[in-house]
């Protein structure tokens, strides 16, 4: 049986959320789930392929995607790999597709791995897990983009079609 390594940073949980959404499209490989959070030191050449997905806060990636990334760079290089970047701009259709995503733009200019294939999927605004202070910063950078800035509902805007699909092609089978 094949090996998929996934990796993931959550913050709120969504990136998580989408991973359990692939997983039925990773039958008959092997997974194991990995959280970035924990520094995890693997040997990427035990694994047939490899998964990394991230979400953003604020505008930016956990530092532990990073530190996985240039501590890993040269075994990434060879892997089957993908990546996938989870932010609430990717609510917008055109802010969906890898090449017009500022995120993802920004992690190839700091990233010396390039992964084979990138996924962008929205997120979720989850007021009612926010404190205070999250709440209101959160608030000001949906009205700027246009968001929801209305706290009495949790908004997910993940398109879980894409998802699949995205997990299809990892597998190999779209």
């Amino acid at each position: 049986m094949e090996k998929l390594l996934v990796l993931y940073s959550s913050r709120n949980g969504q990136t998580h959320k989408i991973i359990e959404a692939m997983r039925p499209e990773f039958s008959g490989y092997d997974v194991e789930l990995v959280d970035l959070h924990t520094n995890p030191k693997k040997n990427l050449s035990k694994y047939d392929k490899v998964l990394l997905g991230a979400s953003i806060r604020y505008g930016r990636f956990h530092d532990s995607l990073y530190t996985f990334i240039h501590t890993h760079s040269e075994q990434l290089a060879v892997a089957d790999s993908a990546f996938f970047c989870v932010c609430l701009t990717a609510r917008k259709q055109e802010k969906a597709v890898p090449g017009n995503n500022a995120y993802i733009k920004k992690f190839l200019a700091r990233s010396p791995w390039r992964p084979r294939t990138i996924g962008v999927f929205a997120g979720a605004l989850k007021y009612s897990e926010y404190n205070w202070w999250q709440t209101r910063i959160i608030q000001l950078i949906m009205k700027i983009t246009g968001g929801s800035t209305d706290t009495s509902q949790d908004l997910e805007f993940t398109d879980w079609d894409k998802v699949r699909e995205f997990a299809k092609k990892i597998a190999g089978r779209g």
